[in-house]
């Protein structure tokens, strides 16, 4: 079976705050819904050009030009999308995908059009993240899709609701990359990617979900969070995700909208070689940290100081939390550590400098090492540094927790910066994977989460919170704590 690799390559250099102005000039238009685009200015640029197998696909569903089987309600349950319903017995979940849909190169919809794009992210190298620990094939059989797993799987329609399991036509795979241009089923066609810098996309007539009521989405990568916010203040952009802390409060408070969301900002920290190797200075890291001092100084009161790894977006998680039993500190003695982070998110730089300081104070020798996210990224997941300082979503793939904590702290987990391996961590991960979904669930979810916690390989420092900034011409853009909305059908600038 063909292993694609999927990388597109980048082209382009990121925009430089500099170049913001004017960058939406030729765009726009006068008169009502039908006569304006919609201009946005997004933080990250793409890392893996768009593909869908990557965290891109998160990009291509803020758009909405990417789709999935199954959607999620506000509660994290399944909701139909591209499949009308489905279906358990055994090991295998049957769906019954909707007919009139098509995709953006014209082609039609079918169950084996979703067994392509299933088949091509189940087999890839790395596999997108929300299918680790999990074997998954699929085949069509009459108008339906019967999905697969190894073992019996309560969680397979979340899974299918990842954005980086969307369905795309047979023609965004061809070759060694995935491109997602002119390939997906949503309301805006991906008509143009230019490299790191922007997007283009048009409205697309024929979607299945009615037309749109904007004529197209115009996007600006724009990494600098200063220049996010000037370009929200001088009437450049009409939506500006991740407004940073720093700038909120320097923007017409009706312009901005702030939610808690599923994020956690995270000490990682290196289990596997280094000083942290050592679960007593691990401890002693732990005890260092002032997570309210940071919540106040950095965030100025913008976040939540967290209590565990899953904060108050998942309310019945500070409900079911119980005490954790952590290793006694041991002395540090000037052992240098050092910790990475990067510049994508404005406040971790500082968040870092502050962490710097506390953990000297405690008796550590610490380095700093920053850098954009792209180029700090692969020495992160190889276990490269002695700490890692990450903003982290914590139900961003399948609304479930249980897939991020797997993915980040099981000895298999592709996300495993920490380098943990612990059998008895292992054990209860998998029992929350395994166990349907519900309050059972819930609970075992929270002690997998307590069962990292003693480990000390990651020490939670505060959960953030959504601050996106609309124009007052904007309306109904999406505001959601999970990251997956942005633009959608009904959003249009006035």
């Amino acid at each position: 079976m063909r292993v694609p690799a999927r990388l597109l390559p980048l082209t382009a250099a990121v925009a430089a705050p500099a170049l913001l102005t004017g960058c939406f000039a030729a765009t726009g238009g006068s008169g009502g819904a039908e006569g304006k685009r919609v201009r946005v200015a997004m933080m990250q640029p793409p890392r893996s050009g768009l593909s869908p197998l990557t965290d891109d696909a998160f990009k291509l569903s803020r758009w909405a030009t990417a789709e999935t089987l199954v959607t999620l309600d506000e509660d994290g349950d399944a909701e139909p999308a591209l499949a009308t319903e489905w279906r358990q017995h055994g090991r295998s979940w049957t769906f019954t995908i909707r007919d009139g849909v098509t995709f953006h190169d014209g082609t039609e919809l079918t169950p084996r059009a979703v067994v392509n794009s299933l088949t091509e992210a189940a087999t890839a190298a790395p596999k997108p993240r929300i299918l680790d620990g999990v074997e998954l094939t699929a085949e069509a059989d009459g108008d339906t899709v019967v999905v697969t797993t190894a073992t019996a799987d309560p969680l397979v329609p979340q899974r299918l609701s990842s954005p980086q399991l969307s369905i795309l036509a047979a023609k965004a795979y061809r070759g060694k990359t995935v491109n997602p241009v002119g390939a997906g089923t949503g309301p805006f066609e991906l008509t143009k990617v230019n490299g790191t810098s922007s997007a283009t996309l048009d409205r697309y007539d024929g979607y299945w979900g009615g037309r749109a009521k904007a004529p197209g989405i115009d996007v600006r990568f724009v990494p600098d969070g200063t220049a996010r916010a000037a370009a929200l203040r001088s009437g450049e952009a009409d939506i500006v995700e991740a407004v940073p802390v720093s700038q909120a409060a320097l923007l017409d408070q009706d312009l901005v909208t702030e939610v808690p969301m599923p994020r956690t900002n995270t000490l990682y920290l290196n289990t596997r070689k280094g000083p942290f190797k050592d679960p007593a200075l691990r401890a002693a890291a732990r005890e260092a940290v002032d997570a309210e001092s940071i919540v106040k100084g950095v965030y100025e009161g913008r976040a939540d100081v967290a209590k565990g790894l899953l904060g108050p977006a998942l309310p019945w998680a500070a409900e079911l939390r119980g005490p954790v039993r952590h290793t006694e500190a041991g002395d540090p003695d000037g052992r240098t550590v050092t910790i990475g982070t990067f510049t994508d998110r404005a406040e971790l730089p500082e968040v870092a400098a502050t962490l710097q300081q506390q953990l000297q104070k405690a008796g550590f020798r610490v380095k700093l090492d920053v850098r954009e996210y792209a180029a700090i990224e692969s020495d992160a997941l190889a276990g490269e540094f002695d700490a890692f300082i990450l903003s982290r979503a914590t139900v961003l793939d399948s609304g479930d927790p249980a897939a991020y904590l797997y993915s980040d702290f099981s000895s298999d987990g592709s996300f495993n910066i920490s380098q943990l391996a612990d059998g008895a961590v292992d054990k209860t991960l998998r029992a929350a994977s395994r166990t349907a979904t519900g309050e059972a669930r819930r609970e075992a979810v929270m002690a997998a989460e307590a069962a990292v916690l003693r480990t000390d390989a990651a020490v939670p420092l505060l959960h953030e919170r959504v601050i996106q900034g609309d124009a007052a011409s904007v309306v109904d853009a999406a505001h959601d704590p999970r990251e997956r909305e942005l633009v959608t059908v009904d959003t249009y600038v006035k």
